[in-house]
C-alpha cells in the first residue's frame, strides 16, 4: 500500500466559506491559492462553490491541469514570471504579480499581439527580503512601469510577509505598502483599485481589527486547506485543521536503544542527529519518508507517538507509550504542517483519496 493522503473537501469547503465571509465583511476580495495541492481540480471546484473568484497558482502548469479539468479562470500568477514562460502566462492567466521593469515590458508586448488584456499586480519588499521592488524606490520603479503599459493594466500593488524573512504583518507595513500606492496614483493620475497586501499571515489583523483600510485583496491557502498560520505559530480556532490527513503503514516493530551505537557522523540528507537517551524503546517504522513528505513536520494522531527521525524511505516513530496496539502491517495517521503537504501532494508515490 502506497501512503495514503485524505482529502475532506467538505471540511475544505467549509475553511473557504468562512474566509470568504470574514474577508468580504472588511471588503477584501479572497484569492485562493491551491499551489500546495498542485493544482488540483477537485480541491479548486469547491473553494469555487464557497464563493472564491480568483484561484491562485504559482506554476503554470498547474494552471493547465486545472483548465484541461474544466476549472475555468479569472487565475493568478503569483510567482513572479520566468521570461521564458511569460507567452504561456498571457495566454492564460488573468492577473500576474511582477517586479521587474522587463517583464512588464514582454507582458505588454505579448498583450499587443495577442490582443488580450492582463492586469499586473506591482510587487514592492516592505521588509520580508523576497520578491518585489524595496519600498524606498518603489515609487519610481512602478511609475516607470505605468508608462510601459496600455494592454496590460497596471491595476495595483502588493506585497508578500512572512515566506522567507518571516516578517510578520504589521498596521506600519500595511500603512507603507498604501502610501506608495497613494503616491503612484498622485504621480501617473491613474487609479491602482487593488491593494494585494495579505496571506495567511495577515489574517491575524483581520480577525483583531487592526487592518488599515485600503488593504482589499488576500491571498490564502495555508489556512483554507490547513487552519493554521504557522508563520503566528498558531492554530486558527474557527477553522477545521484536519482536511487533510496523511496515513502509512508499518512495516517493522521493534525496541531498540534511543541512541546508536558507534561513532556517528551526517545522516543521508547531511543533518547531524540528536539523540537523547531514552533507554530501549518501543519503535515502529513507516513505509514513508523524506522522499513522500517533510516527516518531522507530521503530527500523529496517536497521542504520545513521537517521530524521531526518517531517511529517503522510512520514518520511525516511538510508539513506547501509545495506549493502543500496533503491529505490522497496522497504519499510523498525520496531521501535517504547510511544508509537509506541499511534498505530499507534490510526490506520486502517495495516494490522494477524497472524503
Amino acid at each position: 500500500m502506497r501512503p495514503r493522503l485524505y482529502i475532506d473537501l467538505s471540511k475544505i469547503r467549509a475553511n473557504a466559506q468562512r474566509m470568504f465571509e470574514l474577508l468580504s465583511k472588511h471588503g477584501i476580495e479572497l484569492v485562493a491559492v491551491t499551489k500546495v495541492t498542485l493544482g488540483d481540480p477537485n480541491i479548486a471546484r469547491v473553494l469555487r462553490e464557497a464563493g472564491v473568484r480568483i484561484i491562485g497558482e504559482s506554476r503554470i502548469q498547474n494552471v493547465e491541469r486545472l483548465i484541461s479539468n474544466g476549472v475555468t479562470g479569472p487565475f493568478m500568477m503569483l510567482r513572479i514570471p520566468q521570461l521564458s514562460e511569460i507567452d504561456r502566462i498571457v495566454s492564460l492567466c488573468d492577473y500576474v504579480l511582477v517586479s521587474e521593469l522587463d517583464v512588464v515590458e514582454k507582458i505588454e508586448q505579448l498583450c499587443r499581439e495577442k490582443r488580450r488584456r492582463v492586469k499586473l499586480i506591482y510587487m514592492v519588499d516592505v521588509g520580508d527580503l523576497r520578491e518585489g521592488v524595496w519600498y524606498e524606490t518603489a515609487v519610481e520603479e512602478i511609475v516607470e512601469a505605468a508608462k510601459l503599459c496600455d494592454w496590460a493594466e497596471l491595476c495595483g500593488v502588493g506585497t508578500n510577509l512572512g515566506c522567507y524573512g518571516g516578517v510578520l504583518p504589521s498596521e506600519e507595513n500595511m500603512r507603507m505598502l498604501l502610501n506608495i500606492r497613494d503616491n503612484i496614483e498622485r504621480l501617473t493620475k491613474k487609479s491602482f483599485p487593488i491593494v494585494s497586501g495579505g496571506n495567511t499571515s495577515a489574517l491575524k489583523l483581520v480577525e483583531e481589527e487592526r487592518l488599515p483600510q485600503g488593504v482589499n485583496q488576500f491571498r490564502v491557502g495555508e489556512a483554507i486547506y490547513l487552519g493554521t498560520d504557522v508563520t503566528n505559530n498558531r492554530e486558527i480556532s474557527w477553522l477545521e485543521r484536519d482536511a487533510f490527513i496523511l496515513e502509512a503503514e508499518v512495516i517493522e516493530l521493534k525496541t531498540k536503544p534511543s541512541v546508536p551505537v558507534g561513532e556517528t557522523g551526517f545522516d543521508a540528507f547531511g543533518r547531524k542527529p540528536n539523540f537523547v537517551d531514552k533507554g530501549w524503546r518501543l519503535r515502529a517504522i513507516l513505509a514513508l519518508g523524506e522522499q513522500d513528505t517533510v516527516p518531522s513536520h507530521l503530527k500523529p494522531l496517536d497521542e504520545k507517538a513521537v517521530v524521531i527521525h526518517a531517511s529517503s524511505d522510512h520514518t520511525i516513530v516511538d510508539i513506547s507509550d501509545v495506549d493502543r496496539s500496533i503491529r505490522v502491517g497496522d497504519t499510523m495517521r498525520f496531521r501535517l504542517s504547510y511544508a509537509a503537504l506541499l511534498r505530499a501532494m507534490t510526490c506520486p508515490h502517495v495516494e490522494k483519496v477524497y472524503v
